[in-house]
């Protein structure tokens, strides 16, 4: 065991924020920490390195192991390069390579005793060098600093002049240089692009110490942890797995528990209307009976309800009116800014229905050939068409069309002047606004809450033609999660731009690779990418037989969609059916509890029965929403 949590509490003022949190980390294991935004992951990180004192419990860490903590704002402002302040993590290492380069130098100007001496320390300290790795340390750090994105000309660039973004990747790069025993990431994949993030995850899965990783990032999860810790409602649950195994496991565990729980639920009503309707008969034995079954419900180990869930946007997007097939035509686009090209030759096509992720390093020009496509930049050369009928939506990653100064209530009510007061809190209300949250003005925002004020305008824009930079940003897990489901049965048409690997997996048909020289699409997801850009080195050489593919790959997924729709219309009507069963239990058992029909012992039983029957028939629906929900 390297670390040890146990029982740690913290609160601030009256809010409990931790409450008796205990898990232990082994040496090498790699965890990931999950929660949504709020729950106090980043909390417990600081208590873990000692930022933060816990109100009660304990931290428990051999004095010598080292810990390193890399978290979502560490920059670094230095007068140094980029190489030179990477550099620097291995001054004792240089340190020891300077003797050892001056002890030769001495060799040959030494005999007898001395030379022994000196060759016995020059044994010593080359031992030491190979045990801090330290003949290695030239190309660790270059495979660092290419693996993080710097180019050449980046990499001799003083800090100072770099962006937040970037000297945030220079601590990244420094604390895994210096490799810790114990490594507390928060949010690492955070400004970098999709191969930056790839080359970590390689350099964390051969990562000597012990991993601890708050990260939004599933597919990174996915890859790298073998064990889940989740913070929800001030508690921790241990899952081991990954992501996947860990968010399967705990909707299994909660549907089962909730099952149980409501299973128990019923049986305790239907004792008690049967404890009430035996009193009701105010006979000896009916008395008697009624009491008997009142010891066998206190004797009862109740099952607690389950945690109730943490609010989440309910997303809702449906389109006005349908665009044509064509939907987007780009052809030789080209762009480049005071001389320096960003990319050229790119062209493809964007058809009705279709979700398609646009994917690239960072700096190739994603968001530039939005600009274009949205009429709020010229290119330099091609051209670009939308077709009939589309109606754009467009979510900005930088929220420039938010309104800083105006409440959450105006941004809506200005941009939508004929919604009613009602509608704007409803449609606020999906996005997890409530009450005086609404006349909070957009600068007092965080970066998720300013995501969801932009994805509710979007929501109501009635847009066929879904634009989108990086809709995930700031966004917790469970709000992505519910952005995927959204957009899987949305009936428009999306282009979106992400990082998000697992995001782009459950959403995306369609990948265009943009790059210096123009676009690739591949028909599929991001594995099926994966896949294809491992098998085939030169492009173009398969042209027949790619254009075969992808029209079988394109008939395969309009089937799948087909299929998805049906079972989404099916399961659609079961919860109507669900509904209409528990709106008629309701209304049976407030008659059962009026006057004129528990003093009438007859229609009292009446209405009981068909309560009965009735609960009966709602949980076999249940199983079978259950049942449709698994295929």
């Amino acid at each position: 065991m390297i670390l040890a949590l146990n029982n740690i509490t913290k609160s601030f003022g009256a809010d409990t924020i931790l409450e008796k949190i205990s898990f232990h980390i082994e040496e090498k294991e790699r965890v990931g920490i999950v929660g949504v935004n709020g729950a106090g992951k980043s909390t417990l990180f600081k208590i873990i390195t000692g930022e933060l004192s816990a109100d009660e419990g304990q931290v428990v860490m051999p004095k010598t192991a080292e810990l390193g903590y890399f978290s979502q704002s560490l920059e670094i402002d230095s007068q140094n390069t980029v190489y030179n302040e990477l550099k620097t993590v291995f001054e004792p290492v240089i340190a020891i390579e300077k003797q050892l380069r001056d002890m030769e130098g001495q060799m040959s100007f030494l005999t007898g005793e001395e030379y022994d001496i000196l060759m016995s320390r020059y044994a010593e300290l080359s031992h030491k060098m190979e045990d801090m790795e330290g003949y290695s340390y030239e190309s660790r750090l270059r495979g660092v600093i290419k693996g993080l994105g710097f180019s050449d000309e980046e990499k001799d660039q003083p800090i100072h002049e770099l962006s937040g973004g970037q000297k945030t990747r220079v601590a990244l790069g420094k604390l895994l240089l210096s490799q810790p025993d114990v490594l507390l990431l928060d949010e690492p994949t955070n400004h970098l692009d999709i191969g930056s993030v790839q080359w970590l995850e390689e350099y964390l899965k051969g990562y000597k110490g012990a991993l601890l990783i708050i990260t939004h990032d599933r597919y990174f999860m996915d890859r790298i942890v073998g064990k889940i810790i989740e913070i929800e409602n001030r508690h921790s649950t241990v899952y081991f797995g990954n992501y996947s195994h860990y968010a399967e496991k705990k909707a299994a565990d909660r549907k089962a528990l909730m099952h149980r729980y409501l299973n128990q639920q019923k049986e305790i009503k239907k004792q008690e209307e049967a404890i009430k309707t035996l009193k009701s008969f105010n006979r000896e034995k009916s008395l008697k009976r009624a009491r008997s079954k009142e010891k066998n419900l206190e004797k009862m180990e109740r099952i607690d309800s389950p945690d109730s869930l943490p609010d989440t946007m309910r997303l809702t997007i449906k389109p006005k009116k349908e665009s044509g097939n064509d939907v987007l035509f780009v052809r030789d686009m080209a762009m480049a800014f005071d001389g320096q090209a960003l990319f050229e030759n790119v062209s493809f096509d964007i058809k009705k229905g279709e979700k398609a992720a646009l994917i690239g390093p960072n700096g190739i020009g994603k968001t530039t050939l939005f600009r274009i496509i949205l009429g709020r930049l010229d290119a330099v050369k091609g051209e670009y068409k939308l077709g009939s009928n589309v109606v754009t939506g467009y979510y900005d990653q930088e929220q420039e069309d938010l309104d800083l100064n105006k409440t959450i209530f105006d941004e809506i009510s200005d941009t939508y002047p004929n919604l009613t007061v009602t509608e704007i809190r409803n449609v606020l209300a999906a996005f997890v606004f409530t009450g005086d949250d609404v006349f909070k003005t957009i600068d007092t925002l965080s970066g998720g809450e300013k995501g969801r004020v932009a994805l509710a305008k979007i929501m109501l824009s009635n847009a066929n033609f879904l634009i989108l930079d990086e809709p995930t940003n700031h966004l917790d897990i469970n709000s992505k999660e519910i952005l995927e489901q959204a957009l899987q049965s949305y009936e428009g048409t999306v282009l979106y731009i992400s990082h998000d690997r697992y995001f782009i997996n459950a959403t995306a048909e369609k990948i265009i690779e943009l790059n210096s020289d123009g676009a690739v699409v591949y028909m599929g997801d991001y594995d099926y990418y994966i896949e294809k850009k491992a098998d085939t080195k030169e492009v173009g050489t398969e042209n027949t037989a790619v254009e075969t593919e992808n029209k079988l790959d394109w008939k395969k997924q309009k089937e799948i969609q087909a299929q998805q729709r049906k079972r989404e219309n099916a399961v659609k009507k079961l919860e109507a059916s669900i509904a209409e069963a528990e709106d008629k239990i309701d209304e049976l058992t407030a008659l059962l509890d009026t006057e004129e029909v528990y003093t009438n012992s007859v229609r009292s039983r009446e209405i009981f029965e068909e309560k009965e029957a009735l609960e009966d028939e709602l949980m076999g629906l249940y199983e079978e929403w259950e049942a449709i929900n698994k295929q």
